[in-house]
Parts: structure tokens; C-alpha cells; sequence
């Protein structure tokens, strides 16, 4: 029994990535999106950035001062 649900779970698994590559596989320049925040553009609109840039500027400014 254990085995089916073991089987079973393992071909979900393979379709949703499948499926969910199919879009990138299909597109001439098809490339995966950005997972970082500094690559959205509407967190950017927001004025909200990465914990990483944001420790940097604060940074900079700190020396500066």
C-alpha cells in the first residue's frame, strides 16, 4: 500500500514540474523569472527592496556620515 502512495506522489511530482516548465521550455527566450526581489518591478514601484541592498545602503550611509 505504502508503495502505490509512494508511486503516486512521485508522478504528481514529476507532472507539476513538468507542467510548470512547459511555458519556458516553449518560449523562443523562455528563461525562469527572477526569483529576487531587486528584479521586480512592481516591489520597485513600491520602493521596497532586498534585505541585502537595503543593509548596503544603510551601510554606505553610515561611513558617509
Amino acid at each position: 500500500m505504502i508503495w502505490k502512495v509512494l508511486l503516486l506522489s512521485l508522478v504528481l511530482v514529476a507532472l507539476v514540474a513538468i507542467l510548470m516548465s512547459v511555458g519556458i521550455l516553449l518560449k523562443k527566450n523562455g528563461k525562469f523569472p527572477s526569483g529576487h526581489i531587486g528584479g521586480n518591478k512592481e516591489m520597485a514601484k513600491r520602493g521596497i527592496s532586498c534585505a541585502t541592498s537595503q543593509d548596503r545602503e544603510a551601510r554606505k550611509k553610515g561611513r558617509a556620515m
